[in-house]
């Protein structure tokens, strides 16, 4: 098993103001969009702050799940819990993908060589790039699946979701809405609260299973660290919602896909 030990309490130990602004920055770009932003924040960890890949993504999972935690009274007073009741049967048939795909993607990435880490959280910039353009440019319909085909098809798709979200140490809620919205047909702001639902477990399950390993010492070495950043991740949530559609979209998601484009070169050539 290869594991990223070395150095793991002098890394990330950067000036109080840099650290919050991190924070800030990437947490208004994510409240910009409704999301947690976890996606911009983990290049900033490995470029900026020096952690290697398999520290910045258990500090990333660390932090992605204090946001969503935050977030989700928020959302419940959005979207009324009968609301979320009726739509169970989807929570549950994404769950029972993503929960497996969480443990899955957490065991790969622990046993990863670093070279190779850098390499797929690459191709997985990519793909939130892609995901990102589609989910905010293109109309979303419904594939209207027979009952078989969809329960079949959530299961499949939530796995996939749960081993992107362990490997990056992201919420997922960039590829799960908008499957809510595909699969299921359900309106966009009920998938997003919906999204928090299926990502709060997915992502303990992950948790769960990076404690487990070495590398996980990272988290302990830098609770200060990771808590100065959370705060300016909430912080910078709380002002990109209210900065929400001042940017138009057409003009605010290719600039956002070209950063994670250009994060996916940067980790790419990554040593």
């Amino acid at each position: 098993m290869v594991t990223e030990k070395k150095d793991v309490s002098a890394r990330g130990q950067r000036s109080t103001p840099l650290v919050f602004a991190a924070g800030a920055a990437v947490g208004m770009l994510g409240g910009m969009v409704g999301l947690g932003g976890a996606e911009f924040r983990l290049p900033l960890l490995i470029s900026l702050f020096g952690f290697a890949a398999l520290a910045a993504v258990i500090l990333n999972k660390a932090m992605s799940l204090v946001v969503v935690l935050t977030a989700l009274p928020a959302r419940l007073a959005a979207v009324p819990v009968s609301d979320l009741a009726a739509h169970w049967p989807v929570a549950a048939n994404l769950l029972a993908g993503s929960l497996l795909g969480a443990w899955a993607g957490a065991s790969w990435a622990v046993r990863m060589r670093s070279s190779t880490l850098y390499k797929v959280l690459a191709v997985l910039m990519v793909l939130m790039a892609a995901a990102l353009v589609a989910t905010h440019t293109a109309a979303l319909g419904t594939l209207a699946l027979p009952g078989g085909a969809q329960l079949i098809a959530g299961v499949v798709t939530g796995f996939g979701i749960g081993v992107v979200a362990a490997i990056m140490g992201v919420a997922g809620g960039e590829l799960l809405i908008p499957t809510i919205v595909l699969l299921y047909g359900v309106d966009i702001k009920t998938a997003g609260s919906l999204s928090l639902l299926v990502s709060l477990p997915t992502m303990l399950v992950a948790f769960a299973r990076y404690s487990r390993d070495g590398s996980f010492a990272v988290l302990g070495a830098n609770l200060r660290f990771a808590a100065i950043m959370i705060a300016g991740s909430v912080t910078g949530a709380v002002l990109g919602g209210l900065l929400l559609g001042v940017i138009p979209d057409l003009v605010l998601i290719p600039v956002l896909a070209v950063l994670l484009l250009a994060s996916a070169v940067k980790l790419a050539r990554h040593d």
